[in-house]
């Protein structure tokens, strides 16, 4: 199974398994803290962000792809530093894959973190939402450079 999670990931999920408890939360917060701004060309077209439904949080997401590769960018607000953090860490872990290895990432490898230790079921859904919405965006990457 970690075969599929790419190595930034998996770097990540060992930083959170080496962390206990409110480590994992502080760790978070970091996370939310290194957020980058969006850059210019997409922070005047917000329009053009698609929204995360699923979480109670507003989450803003759009990817690009450049040489074959994607990159994430979210809007979240600061004051729900959770959410942010997950965010900026799972736009961070799959930085630069293509959209198929997107597409390969297990939907729950949140809990190799041990994340389901220390959020509530409804983050969880909401973070759950936030990587299937970047699986659709890499799906519907595949779709148009295919030609459909």
């Amino acid at each position: 199974m970690s075969d599929q999670i790419p190595p930034r990931l998996q770097e990540i999920i060992e930083d959170f398994q080496w962390s206990e408890g409110r480590e994992k939360l502080e760790l978070l917060l970091e996370y939310s803290e290194k957020m980058p701004s969006l850059p210019e060309r997409i922070r005047q077209h917000l329009e053009g962000m698609e929204r995360v439904a699923e979480c109670m949080t507003p989450v803003l997401v759009t990817a690009e792809v450049q040489d074959g590769k994607m990159q994430f960018y979210f809007d979240v607000p600061r004051e729900s530093p959770t959410v942010r953090g997950y965010a900026a860490l799972i736009s961070e872990g799959l930085r630069d894959l293509t959209p198929e290895e997107v597409l390969q990432v297990p939907n729950d490898f949140y809990h190799q973190m041990g994340l389901h230790e220390v959020l509530t079921h409804q983050r969880l859904a909401g973070i759950s939402a936030i990587l299937a919405h970047m699986k659709h965006l890499a799906a519907h990457h595949l779709t148009q450079s295919e030609g459909g």
